[in-house]
């Protein structure tokens, strides 16, 4: 399940904290002192020259949304598909021992290695597709069969990168908003995107789980795990306005994340 509705806004509470200590200083006895000259125009320091604020620099307010309707209509669905079905067992999930959710958590993301170094290679970052080829080499050795993360150990951090980022690094924009049936808040070239990474691993099978009944098993347990580690509940703030605030972080995220891709080709 890709993106499990990243959108939600979460208050940062900033606490100052102030010295009860204090000291008395005594003043110096009052003399009379000169008025300062009046500045001349020689002695003016010019402020430096700054460009005026345009509505350009602003993110845009306004997301292409074509398919409004059948967006609404799929994000009402997958809230009550969530409250349903999607929360009650990430909630048992979440009670298992933290060993067994975090062994979890680094063998299906170890799984995804194999995706990254092949899409950063195509992205023609070649140190990035090698770290994260030998993060997977690694982990699925030494960290018996991923279980443990012992490359982030080494120095070697996760950075997984995806098909729609390598478009975008290509210049495919982003395209239309889209709601997809389950997985939540995409926009058409992450839709794209999530085809091409399935059907890379799909084609790969490198640990032999991406076809039959293992596909099915292994992408329900991704689909949990990825929903338990989010903490987002629908209609949780009671803001009539849930659905564009989502839009809105979901796709001015994703232009944040093309513009560090540009940065970094």
């Amino acid at each position: 399940m890709k993106n499990w509705l990243l959108a939600s806004i979460v208050p940062v509470l900033l606490l100052g904290c102030a010295s009860a200590d204090f000291s008395i200083r005594t003043l110096p006895p009052e003399t009379h002192q000169p008025e300062p000259a009046p500045l001349q125009d020689a002695d003016v320091v010019p402020e430096p020259d700054r460009a005026p604020v345009t509505p350009a620099d602003a993110p845009p307010l306004t997301v292409a949304d074509p398919w409004l309707r059948i967006n609404r209509s799929t994000y009402r669905f997958n809230a009550k598909f969530d409250e349903a079905i999607s929360f009650p067992i990430a909630n048992t999930y979440r009670r298992l021992p933290s060993p067994v959710r975090s062994g979890t958590r680094h063998f299906l993301s170890n799984l995804s290695e194999v995706n990254s170094a092949l899409n950063y290679a195509a992205q023609l970052r070649f140190g990035p597709s090698l770290r994260s080829a030998g993060r997977f080499v690694i982990n699925s050795t030494l960290g018996v069969a991923g279980l443990f993360d012992v490359a982030a150990r080494m120095n070697l951090q996760q950075s997984p990168t995806g098909f729609s980022t390598t478009l975008a690094t290509w210049g495919v924009p982003q395209g239309p908003y889209l709601v997809l049936p389950l997985l939540g808040p995409s926009t058409l070239r992450d839709g794209v995107g999530l085809i091409g990474d399935f059907g890379t691993l799909y084609t790969i099978n490198v640990p032999a789980l991406y076809r039959g009944t293992e596909s099915w098993a292994l992408n329900g347990l991704t689909a949990l795990d990825r929903r338990a580690n989010t903490d987002f509940r629908y209609y949780a703030t009671g803001s009539p306005f849930e659905y564009e605030n989502v839009r809105f972080l979901y796709v001015n995220r994703g232009l944040i994340e093309d513009e560090r891709s540009d940065r970094m080709h």
